[in-house]
């Protein structure tokens, strides 16, 4: 049962093989209400993995992957309480983005009416009925969030948002999910821009050859690195500083 204690997002050392290979080694992080999260590391560090498994896409060898206390299957609405974007791929070159949109609606059971409001908040209502195989990254993403935000819900996780916008796109989507956040939402986003991430992050965990090396709020991250996050960063990844 959710309570005022309980994290919208916790796990807890989570553990996950593939092919005899360790991907994700004892990782636990809990993200709190109000709170932007980013999750850091080199590609192949394991971050798409704790996320799927976080979305119940994957299941983990042992750990627990909870959404308020619960395994995201557990869930009595997923949709309207998580918000995902996974990747932008998920569009069909052949359907607009508004059909797209119609499609995920009627899965998740939130009415057509919502699609007209999602279009706006992320600025493609001229674009939404071209066919999204003429759609930049930066649009099919911008389709991939209006998707996550359909049933209004209170989490948002985020693989890589920030792919393909270009500078204005940026700017939108750091004030779009600060404005979640400040308004009690949940954001957790994993990233390979750390200046993206020092623009917006209120806490940073850096995922390191599948084990979390560093967990820490932004600002003692970077007062631990005289304001440098990339410097922070570095050091955590090469085993010679970090804030647990």
């Amino acid at each position: 049962m959710e309570t005022s204690h309980t994290p919208p997002i916790e796990a807890r050392a989570l553990r996950k093989s593939f092919r005899g290979r360790v991907r994700v080694d004892d990782v636990g992080f809990t993200v709190g209400s109000g709170r932007i999260t980013g999750l850091l590391g080199p590609n192949g560090a394991g971050k798409t993995t704790t996320i799927r498994m976080l979305l119940g896409l994957a299941a983990p060898a042992s750990g627990d992957a909870l959404i308020y206390g619960r395994p995201y299957r557990d869930l009595e609405a997923p949709g309207r309480t998580v918000g995902a974007v996974l990747d932008s791929g998920g569009l069909h070159p052949s359907r607009s983005g508004r059909t797209h949109l119609r499609i995920v609606a009627a899965r998740s059971g939130i009415p057509a009416d919502r699609i007209d409001e999602v279009l706006a908040e992320v600025g493609m209502t001229a674009d939404a009925d071209r066919r999204a195989g003429g759609y930049s990254l930066g649009m099919r993403q911008r389709i991939a969030l209006a998707s996550a935000l359909l049933g209004r819900p209170r989490i948002l996780v985020l693989d890589e948002p920030a792919n393909g916008l270009d500078p204005t796109g940026m700017h939108w989507l750091r004030q779009r999910l600060r404005a979640f956040a400040d308004a009690g939402g949940t954001v957790l986003l994993s990233s390979h821009l750390l200046s993206d991430v020092q623009d917006i992050a209120d806490d940073i965990v850096v995922i390191v050859d599948g084990s979390v090396a560093a967990a820490s709020s932004l600002q003692d991250a970077l007062a631990a690195s005289n304001g440098d996050l990339e410097g922070f960063y570095l050091s955590v990844a090469d085993g010679r500083a970090g804030v647990r």
